[in-house]
């Protein structure tokens, strides 16, 4: 007879969907139109007194069911979990802002305070964003732990006001005592760009909470690659990171792999089909060799990754007693390479962890020579730009009558910070005056690695290690500039390490950037920053590993590169 209760009591709680104060409509594939169509729900929803979870996932919700819904919920102060992904299928997408304004509205009267707020599946686009930009900013909000938004076409638009609330979020509860701690961040599918994808950056560094952050294709590239990894640096209780089809190349890899190593309970790490290439891959087997100790998967997958680099993968893992999964598939690695691969692993005795290679794409083609054949035409190229501005600098200006106006010689021109670093010179430079670091530094538009970069080369081209005047003005110059960049809190360091190491030629440019003409000046001004407080001495690792590759890009500085790569050495030791 006992037996006969426990048994109808189960069967009652799986028709009422009632676990953990949860009400379930799951997957019921209900079209609820209207007050009339939700009337059983809503009585439900008022009879539960202690009601802390509400599943309508797989029904198709109109507005005014949904206002009725919410009306219901206005009561229901201890209120959790909102478990509404794909419901709203075949609406238009202008009944969901409206529907979900009313339903958050309902949540903020009733003081909830949400843990779980799940909307994915809903394709509501930037406008859908705004359905909830209310609620997300409110006191309902302050205790959220799962965000799970994932295929909502949010795009640039809806990431950025998404940001934008969470931003708002954490700074009044902040300030009431009870900052947002968000621990799990879900977005898959949602064309957020690189724009998107920075301004959410933004909002994940200032929680510094996140132990999943799930964001695969997204069409995300290097910049916004970058923009995260200073985000992941900043969530030190990181478990899952999930950036799967988005682009890296190697400016991306190689930052991102900088920021895993401020990471010590990452589990999970999802680069498949993200193009880190061998360069992205190396950097990111020295992070694991070094660090990430609980690492249980780690997908590269489908990176263009060459043999070498994959066996750097391989020996980078071999003492992670805990990895579960290696994921390599659709490489660059060819027959032999797969069997190099293997072999490897299995002679490490962990050759159960790899997954398939059935998918991989073979050796790549050589293309270095046609590279080089690339960048000896870029040197050739006359910079018309240069020469025109340089004319100019000589010739008298004209007036519009086509009559030459002179500058009297009694009156010359005042120090130009500009001019100085369109065509830089020493005597430009000491003409500056002694206020020339001030000047620069507020010429240089310092949240702009990228600029940073260009200007640091710019005023290190002109040092001069037999002229001390010109050398302590290049390198006072270059501290105000640098001191003020690394303090910035919108300053990307590894975006400037990236762009540093695109231009001095170390490192290939996706976006075509035509290195500069090293000069031994360069490394000795960068040999100079290395050794500073300001630099961060995670850059330093960076720079070393691509200062000591046999590059043709520093043959004519042999003495200024022994010098910078025994102090980079001497500092790492040292850090």
């Amino acid at each position: 007879m006992a037996t006969d209760i426990v048994a109808q009591l189960a069967e009652s709680l799986a028709k009422t969907g009632v676990e953990d104060g949860e009400l379930s409509y799951k997957g019921q594939g209900r079209k609820l139109d209207d007050a009339q169509s939700v009337e059983e729900i809503v009585k439900e929803i008022q009879d539960f007194e202690d009601l802390q979870a509400l599943r309508l996932e797989g029904n198709t919700i109109g507005v005014a069911a949904a206002q009725a819904i919410a009306k219901a919920l206005e009561t229901k102060s201890k209120f959790k979990r909102c478990y509404w992904s794909d419901m709203f299928t075949g609406r238009l997408r202008s009944e969901i802002p409206p529907a979900l304004n009313s339903l958050g509205d309902a949540l903020m009267l009733a003081n909830a305070r949400l843990t779980v707020l799940d909307l994915s599946d809903n394709a509501f686009g930037p406008d859908g964003v705004k359905g909830i930009e209310r609620l997300l900013k409110s006191t309902a909000c302050y205790t959220l732990q799962e965000l799970r938004l994932n295929n909502c076409g949010m795009g640039i638009g809806g990431g950025k006001i998404l940001a934008a609330a969470l931003i708002q979020c954490y700074k009044t509860s902040s300030a009431e005592g009870t900052p947002l701690g968000l621990k799990a961040f879900v977005a898959g599918r949602n064309r957020l760009e690189n724009e998107g994808a920075t301004a959410l950056a933004q909002a994940f560094k200032l929680m510094g909470s996140l132990e999943e952050i799930n964001v695969p294709q997204n069409g995300i590239n290097h910049p916004g690659v970058t923009a995260m990894a200073g985000a992941v640096q900043n969530n030190p209780n990181l478990r899952i990171l999930n950036l799967n089809d988005n682009t890296f190349t190697e400016k991306g890899a190689i930052a991102m792999a900088q920021a895993l190593k401020h990471l010590r309970s990452i589990q999970v790490i999802n680069f498949g089909d993200c193009l880190v290439r061998p360069a992205g891959a190396i950097a990111i087997a020295e992070t694991v060799s070094e660090g990430l100790p609980i690492l249980k998967e780690l997908n590269l997958s489908f990176g263009e990754i060459t043999e070498e680099a994959a066996l750097a993968v391989v020996h980078a893992v071999k003492n992670k007693d805990q990895l579960e999964k290696l994921d390599l598939n659709g490489n660059c690695l060819g027959e032999d390479g797969c069997k190099v691969l293997k072999d490897a692993m299995e002679g490490m005795n962990i050759g159960d962890i790899l997954g398939s290679l059935s998918d991989d794409d073979g050796e790549p083609e050589d293309d270095d020579e046609e590279d080089d054949d690339e960048e000896e035409e870029d040197d050739e190229d006359v910079d018309d730009e240069e020469i025109e501005e340089e004319e100019e600098e000589e010739e008298e200006d004209d007036d519009s009558n086509g009559i030459k106006l002179s500058t009297p010689a009694s009156a010359p021109r005042p120090p130009d910070v500009s001019s100085f670093l369109s065509f830089p010179s020493p005597d430009k430079l000491l003409k500056l005056g002694a206020k020339r670091a001030l000047l620069i530094e507020q010429q240089v538009d310092v949240s702009d690695a990228s600029k940073t970069a260009e200007a640091f080369l710019k005023i290190a081209s002109v040092y001069k290690e037999e002229n001390n005047d010109v050398k302590i003005a290049v390198l006072d110059s270059i501290d105000a500039l640098l001191k003020k960049a690394f303090a910035t809190p919108s300053f990307q360091g590894y975006s400037f390490v990236s762009s540093l190491l695109v231009l001095l030629g170390l490192l290939k440019s996706e976006d075509k950037v035509k290195p500069v003409v090293v000069v031994p000046g360069h490394l000795h001004t960068l040999e100079h920053v290395v050794r500073q407080d300001y630099f961060p001495k995670e850059n330093v690792a960076v720079l070393e590993a691509f200062l000591s590759r046999n590059n043709n890009a520093l043959e004519s500085c042999g003495n200024a590169r022994d010098d910078l790569q025994s102090t980079l050495q001497r500092v790492r030791s040292e850090g």
